[in-house]
């Protein structure tokens, strides 16, 4: 499967935040073996999707830059779109977008949150796309100092990202993505619901 997404020049970074029963060491071993430009970041407290993946990002020496969370939930298929949106210089930031497929695949609570949220969005930001919360996105190397001044640690970075781009004068295109078959979402932690407000609430006064 990891040959299937990389070939052997592409450089994969896995930012391990906290421990982990879904990482072993045999899972590094394999991957290290697979792809020579493997690096693996650790450190023992979870802080955070966004502060993981900026440290992800900050080691990144790539011309293209794609990220995603840590089970490959999307296609290959859509890997490779992202990619190639970039590799043909349609945009500086490819940003994945969910369809209604997506949604049939969600409890109520999760698909109420993700659509309210779509609507704030297109309410009070001017930004190119109102999904900012699919984890599937890529970026020119020249963006890498647009993400490393994000400062929001969990979720909402990815909106904090795409609005800083897009006032800097950055190209931003969608680009529709598909699940893969069989994904399951782990519950939400509402106790994150209210930080993350108060970080919207942040965003549309900057």
């Amino acid at each position: 499967e990891v040959n299937a997404i990389f070939n052997a020049d592409s450089e994969l970074i896995l930012v391990q935040d906290g421990y982990s029963t879904h990482i072993s060491a045999q899972d590094i071993a394999c991957l290290e073996k697979a792809l020579p430009h493997f690096k693996h970041i650790y450190y023992p407290e979870n802080k955070g999707k966004g502060y993981a993946i900026r440290q992800g990002v900050k080691d990144a020496g790539g011309e293209l830059i794609i990220y995603t969370d840590i089970d490959f939930p999307y296609t290959t298929d859509s890997i490779r779109k992202i990619y190639d949106t970039l590799n043909a210089g349609n945009c500086d930031l490819a940003v994945g977008v969910k369809d209604e497929v997506y949604y049939k695949h969600t409890n109520a609570a999760r698909k109420f949150i993700s659509k309210t949220l779509r609507s704030m969005i297109r309410t009070f930001f001017s930004i190119p796309v109102d999904d900012t919360q699919c984890g599937l996105k890529g970026f020119k190397h020249e963006l890498k100092p647009v993400f490393a001044h994000t400062t929001i640690n969990r979720y909402l970075f990815d909106l904090e990202f795409i609005r800083n781009a897009h006032k800097q004068g950055y190209s931003i295109q969608a680009v529709p993505i598909k699940l893969n078959e069989g994904v399951q979402f782990r519950r939400i932690n509402y106790r994150i619901l209210i930080p993350e407000f108060i970080n919207l609430i942040k965003l549309t006064l900057k």
